[in-house]
């Protein structure tokens, strides 16, 4: 049952491309909180699907999706999908680079990219939406599934203050918080700080549940205990007890972070920024790959450890 309560805003039309697991829920709170939702996802039954439990409309291109939109947003998987759906790259099924977004979007409107992408392509695809009198804003997200069912997501944001104050009460419809933290990339690389703090901490509570299982203790007690103090954390309040039982087949899945910290280790090679325990962290991750644990929730790490 969706309890969200929007703000009350004037209406607008836009856009979502990518129906995900993060995206079909995003795109569902901006029609019910009034708005015009033209939708676009690369399996189109999946668009249909959208439409018939939200209302809106679906379009055959991203091209088709933005025309008209003031607001495109998207939310696809890595660099190279963003640029298909912008520039119209590789869109597969006869589709040409016509139909990409940008092609479609009128000047002045704005397209936000809630994609955990790299820093460099959000630069690139600023300066291209700038050459086309097009704004971009970089908007990755944290709080999950979750948070995106709920509407609660935290959004990064990098790119130019007017736009950015154009969007954000339209994005505060899925979202508790979105933050302009600097220029063009700086929403990504703030969601690199955030997998970073994510890798180190699961990684301690992981080796913490299996110590003390070792020990003999009622790990359950004992998070209810801990996490009333210095230790508490996101992690533990809703990781630490499906961690104690062995539960993973939900959540953020391991191969999404895999390619989150991808991205912040191609990344720190450019800036010299020392990450060991984070690379120790990406290779521990590997090894849960390795055992068939590629969709199981990050906090899987602990199975390492048994």
């Amino acid at each position: 049952m969706n309890t969200k309560v929007y703000e009350p805003i004037p209406a607008r039309r836009v856009a979502f491309l990518g129906l995900g697991v993060m995206g079909g829920p995003m795109a569902g709170h901006l029609a019910r909180a009034g708005h015009q939702v033209t939708v676009y996802n690369r399996t189109a039954a999946k668009a249909a699907q959208w439409v018939a439990q939200y209302g809106g409309q679906a379009a055959a291109t991203p091209r088709e999706a933005a025309q008209g939109a003031e607001f495109v947003f998207a939310c696809v998987g890595n660099d190279d999908d963003l640029r298909s759906v912008t520039l119209g790259a590789d869109l597969g099924g006869g589709q040409r680079a016509a139909d990409g977004a940008f092609a479609g979007m009128a000047e002045g409107a704005v397209f936000i990219d809630h994609t955990t992408a790299s820093a460099e392509v959000a630069r690139d695809l600023h300066a291209a939406a700038r050459e086309r009198g097009l704004h971009f804003v970089d908007a990755p997200v944290s709080g999950g599934q979750a948070g995106a069912v709920n509407g609660v997501l935290t959004v990064m944001c990098g790119g130019d203050a007017e736009p950015f104050a154009a969007m954000q009460p339209v994005a505060m419809a899925f979202s508790r918080a979105v933050t302009l933290l600097g220029a063009s990339g700086a929403g990504q690389l703030a969601k690199m700080v955030n997998q970073i703090c994510i890798a180190g901490l699961v990684q301690g509570l992981s080796e913490a549940i299996a110590f003390g299982q070792k020990a003999g203790l009622d790990m359950k007690q004992v998070l209810d205990v801990i996490g009333k103090g210095a230790a508490q954390s996101w992690q533990l309040d809703n990781r630490g007890r499906t961690m104690v039982d062995d539960q993973f087949n939900f959540g953020f899945a391991v191969d999404w972070m895999r390619k989150d910290l991808g991205l912040v280790m191609d990344e720190a090679r450019r800036n010299g920024a020392r990450l060991p325990v984070t690379a120790l962290v990406d290779q521990f991750y590997a090894d849960v790959q390795a055992e068939g644990g590629g969709r199981w929730d990050t906090s899987s790490l602990i199975r390492r450890l048994r």
